[in-house]
């Protein structure tokens, strides 16, 4: 096709009028935007026409296939052991990657994880791994198929994978359009169908701390998502889980490295561990995997041997103190009484204005900041005590997050009503 076929303006305002785009159009802006001919200004405009117009059921399958397109298709089809991926839809405090990863290897399943950084109020795998001393994951592909066979793990930057959607996530951040479901549901399948894997597990996060707000809008991505899975031969279900607190108590990258570790170990916060179990059963049914308990690798400690070996195999260092901010500033509660809800998108803009986020591509994120949390909704509390502690290495920032957190929060008399945690399971 020649590249002179269609030019950035039209198709630009086609969208912006409503019109629908055509198999060719989304083909061309996709691999020019990725050759850099379309220029990142032309493409947010693209992207903020999709959030206002969306994309019919055709269009995501199109763009979707395009990004996967854009770049090298993995095939591990060769390995002895059946792949199996997970991804979430990125919530706040959501470590369960590092856990699960290591606990479904465990019990005999290859898990190859392209994984991303933060984006928007959400923090990134690959941010939070990385805040491992000497840990890299900049993986070529010969060493995570290496990893795959020696371990049965490898978590690496989708770099290799979706080149397409590396940029279009890192403009979606910048340009206020990551929450379009088209977007979100093209960004994930692109990265999980272009990675190889036999079967896919996706964690749909419904709440204050999810990008899509309401759980029509989750329900719609999760069958979009899974839909598309289907359409490419690859066996797909959805967990739809709960956001309306953040997960755990940690939120941030070293911070939530060292909660993994204590899930690892057998302990942790009940929430990540119900969940991590769950997602690790759903991965291993659909990986035709019988008879192993996923928890049980949390007790005997070899979800937490498999995940030394994986910091190993990929340069980390355990055995180096985790980062922390070496500023901190404490909320402590005002009055006795039971801990209200906690509004988790609050939580992750703090953490965010801490400096455990970007709000420009590329910038340099600090791996200490973050946001400690000492009292879960319906624990009792007593006046005085600490409710969270704020880590930054730059105190400067400490107004703008205190601020965010301001009003988030709540000690009142009656426990507040707990949702479910796993609230549905979508299949095709």
């Amino acid at each position: 096709m020649s590249q002179f076929t269609f030019d950035a303006p039209t198709v630009i305002r086609t969208k912006r009028d409503g019109g629908r785009l055509s198999d060719a159009a989304i083909d061309w802006v996709i691999d020019a935007y990725t050759d850099g001919h379309v220029a990142d200004e032309q493409m947010a405009a693209l992207l903020m026409a999709v959030f206002f117009r969306g994309l019919d059921r055709g269009e995501i399958a199109r763009w979707t296939a395009a990004m996967v397109a854009s770049g090298e298709v993995l095939d591990f089809s060769g390995l002895p052991l059946p792949t199996v991926g997970k991804h979430s839809t990125g919530g706040v405090g959501d470590k369960t990657t590092l856990v699960l990863i290591p606990m479904v290897a465990a019990c005999g399943a290859a898990v190859p994880k392209a994984s991303g950084r933060g984006l928007g109020h959400t923090g990134g795998t690959l941010d939070k791994l990385e805040s491992i001393p000497g840990l890299r994951t900049d993986l070529p592909i010969g060493r995570v198929r290496e990893q795959l066979t020696d371990l049965g793990a490898a978590i690496f930057a989708a770099g290799q994978v979706a080149p397409a959607d590396k940029k279009l996530y890192a403009l979606r951040d910048i340009t206020a359009t990551v929450e379009s479901l088209p977007l979100v549901a093209s960004s994930i399948m692109s990265k999980k169908l272009a990675e190889g894997i036999g079967a896919l597990v996706l964690d749909v996060k419904v709440g204050a701390g999810a990008f899509l707000k309401t759980e029509e809008q989750c329900r719609d991505l999760a069958h979009t998502m899974v839909a598309l899975g289907a359409a490419h031969g690859v066996s797909t279900s959805a967990l739809l889980t709960d956001m309306s607190y953040p997960l755990g108590a940690a939120v941030g990258n070293a911070l939530e490295v060292a909660e993994s570790l204590e899930v690892l170990a057998g302990g942790g916060p009940p929430d990540v561990v119900e969940l991590t179990v769950r997602l690790a059963e759903e991965m291993l049914t659909l990986a035709g995997v019988d008879g192993r308990d996923p928890g049980q690798t949390l007790q005997d400690g070899t979800a937490m041997d498999r995940f030394r070996r994986l910091v190993t195999a990929q340069g980390g260092d355990l055995s180096v103190p985790l980062p922390f901010g070496a500023h901190t500033e404490t909320v402590t509660a005002d009055r006795s009484g039971t801990m209200g809800d906690i509004d988790a998108m609050a939580v992750g803009l703090t953490a965010w204005r801490l400096g455990a986020g970007r709000s420009r591509p590329g910038e340099r994120i600090q791996a200490g900041a973050g946001v400690q949390i000492h009292r879960r909704p319906g624990d009792p509390v007593v006046a005085g005590e600490p409710l969270f502690t704020l880590y930054t290495d730059t105190p400067e920032r400490f107004a703008a997050a205190m601020a965010e957190l301001d009003g988030a929060w709540s000690v009142g008399h009656t426990p507040p009503k707990l949702r479910p945690l796993i609230i549905d399971r979508i299949t095709s």
